[in-house]
């Protein structure tokens, strides 16, 4: 082996060396995790008469990106204006991950006056009692709510229900929450693939004027339950923005909306009589308008002579349809007709206006 070869190999010697040697050498050190719950970003508050309602989700993890493995202190705080954060209540623990609530009663000061802001925030704190930092901002009204409603009632007609409140003679606007107590029992896969026939929560509002004290919800179905509640609510602009200050809300009024109501009484109706001469057939047709109620079983034709009364001439079952054929007819005589409707539940309506017709003689 040349010098130059023995050279060369002692500096690839070295080289691997370094390498290795490279291969088990520790980076830069980190700095310890300080474990300080994330901040939580999605809190909410909406205020009902004298009391606040906070939500939030929990976070999962830490500042450091790491899962926190125990409960969390919480500690909730409000601040009016530009002053101190107050707190609200103690301290609560939560478990990771969880959606959180916190209800807040509100403190006479805060409860009356002017409309004015009340801002939120939450912090977390981990054991030794260090924190990320404040919440976003929730926002509501402080001042003075619009009173509860007293009296709600509810009366059921066929073309919705009518509902109606004490009047209070307030410049506010009226909220009625309504629910479904009676949704149609579906299976999992069907509840997927179809929709629900009407929504299970429905809010509806009646505008701001002291002078209404009722209201109509046309969107009930005949046959289920409703549960309603009402509060005033007011619209305030803050800061660029309309927040809404609502009173307390009232009890729960439930409601069988049980159809007793008869369909429409049938108009329109109009008789033809026909000579039983040259072949034809001695009789009376009689036509009218068709009904569309969609619980409509059918018609009922009724027929009297003179002053005699009201008797069935259309078969058992109700007619299908606006027409009636009457052959049982004499000629010479006069008679007067009369059509009712009746539902699939059987109720019956009163009869229509009385047409009258003369059978012709041969």
């Amino acid at each position: 082996m040349t010098p130059l070869q023995r050279n060369v190999l002692a500096a690839m010697a070295i080289a691997t060396a370094v390498l290795l040697s490279a291969c088990g050498t520790p980076g830069a050190p980190q700095p310890p995790s300080l474990n300080l719950p994330d901040i939580v970003g999605d809190l909410a508050a909406v205020r009902e008469g004298g009391k606040v309602s906070l939500t939030w989700t929990m976070p999962k993890r830490t500042t450091d990106k790491l899962p926190l493995k125990s409960d969390v202190e919480a500690r909730i705080c409000r601040r009016e204006d530009a002053g101190v954060c107050e707190p609200v209540g103690g301290a609560v623990t939560l478990p990771p991950g969880n959606k959180a609530s916190f209800d807040d009663a509100l403190p006479q000061a805060l409860a009356s006056g002017s409309p004015r802001p009340l801002r939120y925030f939450v912090e977390l704190r981990n054991r030794k009692g260090r924190s990320a930092g404040l919440s976003n901002e929730a926002v509501v009204i402080a001042g003075q709510a619009p009173s509860a409603i007293d009296g709600l009632q509810a009366e059921v007609r066929k073309d919705g229900v009518i509902l109606s409140w004490n009047p209070q003679g307030e410049p506010s606007a009226v909220r009625l929450q309504r629910k479904l107590l009676t949704p149609p029992p579906t299976k999992s896969h069907e509840r997927l693939l179809t929709p629900p026939s009407e929504p299970l929560e429905e809010d509806l509002i009646v505008d701001a004027n002291p002078q209404v004290s009722r209201a109509i919800d046309r969107n009930v179905h005949l046959g289920e339950s409703y549960e309603y509640r009402a509060q005033r609510i007011s619209r305030i602009a803050i800061e660029g923005k309309t927040l809404e200050l609502a009173g307390e809300i009232s009890p729960a009024l439930r409601v069988d909306a049980v159809d007793v109501f008869p369909p429409a009484v049938p108009a329109g109706l109009a008789a033809v009589a026909t000579a039983g001469d040259g072949g034809l057939e001695t009789a009376i047709d009689l036509s009218w308008q068709p009904d569309t109620e969609q619980d409509l079983a059918g018609y009922i034709v009724y027929r009297r002579e003179g002053d005699t009364g009201w008797q069935r001439v259309s078969p058992s079952q109700p007619l299908a349809g606006p027409a009636f054929h009457d052959n049982h007819v004499q000629p010479g005589h006069t008679y007067r007709f009369a059509v009712s409707a009746i539902d699939q539940r059987g109720h019956e309506s009163a009869h229509s206006s009385e047409v009258e017709e003369t059978v012709p003689s041969p």
